[in-house]
């Protein structure tokens, strides 16, 4: 890790409270998709309050952490949220990253192995597509971000809320095009793979390929008519997919 702070307070965001007994739950760290933020988990959050501690990622960069530079490789990203991630290290959490955040919470697992590992709209780390939307004008990142759902159009209309998120946008595309894992990226973590079968950006054949990458249980769940961000939509199947998930492991 290369001079990133790891203060768990400026990493990790927690909306809502634990129910009474939490020090003996696992808490759930969500990684955010490229452009996004901690604040995107919060509607999942309130699903999973109070049974599920969602710990919610913040990235360098991005709202509160503006100020910050954003970082644009993914394995410096994993080690600051592993660091970040200390406090609960001896309740050895869960990770579920969506899109980037799925290969940004696979290396964390390389770094610090979890109770289980859901990756949400993201091809394996072992398929490949030659992409390089991160050297696109500005108005053509912000078009595909649009194709995808992933950025309010109304939103980015502001120049002043342009300036503010293409930077980490950027620096995120960045981050998982230039991603590519070693040749022993496997880990020992159960994998969940989720998507919506209408997702442009993976095929069930790519998702599937997670299998690879694991020694552990495999599962994959198809959201009929979800597109990349197919938790919009089916939120409530998701919390009740994670939440019987998580009680099936060991306390």
């Amino acid at each position: 890790m290369t001079g990133l702070m790891v203060d768990s307070e400026v990493w990790i965001r927690r909306f809502h409270a634990s129910a009474p007994g939490g020090a003996e739950r696992i808490p759930l760290v969500c990684f955010p998709h490229a452009g996004g933020s901690a604040s995107y988990f919060h509607g999942l959050s309130r699903l999973l309050s109070p049974t599920v501690e969602v710990l919610a990622v913040q990235y360098p960069g991005r709202q509160d952490r503006r100020a910050e530079a954003p970082v644009d490789d993914v394995r410096e990203l994993a080690a600051g949220v592993v660091a970040a991630l200390e406090p609960w290290a001896d309740r050895r959490p869960a990770y579920f990253g969506h899109s980037m955040g799925a290969i940004v919470a696979f290396e964390a697992a390389r770094l610090r192995e979890p109770a289980v590992l859901f990756a949400s709209g993201r091809r394996a780390p072992s398929t490949h597509r030659s992409e390089a939307f991160h050297l696109l004008d500005d108005d053509a990142l912000i078009a595909e971000t649009e194709r995808l759902s992933g950025v309010s159009a109304a939103l980015l209309d502001d120049p002043e809320m342009r300036e503010l998120v293409l930077p980490p946008l950027r620096a995120d595309y960045r981050a998982i095009e230039t991603y590519r894992p070693g040749p022993d990226a496997v880990v020992p973590t159960p994998v969940e793979v989720l998507l919506g079968d209408r997702d442009p950006r993976v095929t069930e054949e790519e998702a599937r390929a997670w299998q690879t990458h694991t020694t552990g249980e495999f599962a994959c769940t198809v959201f009929p008519g979800g597109g990349h961000f197919y938790l919009a939509d089916r939120a409530d199947e998701l919390a009740a997919l994670i939440t019987r998930r998580l009680a099936r492991l060991p306390r």
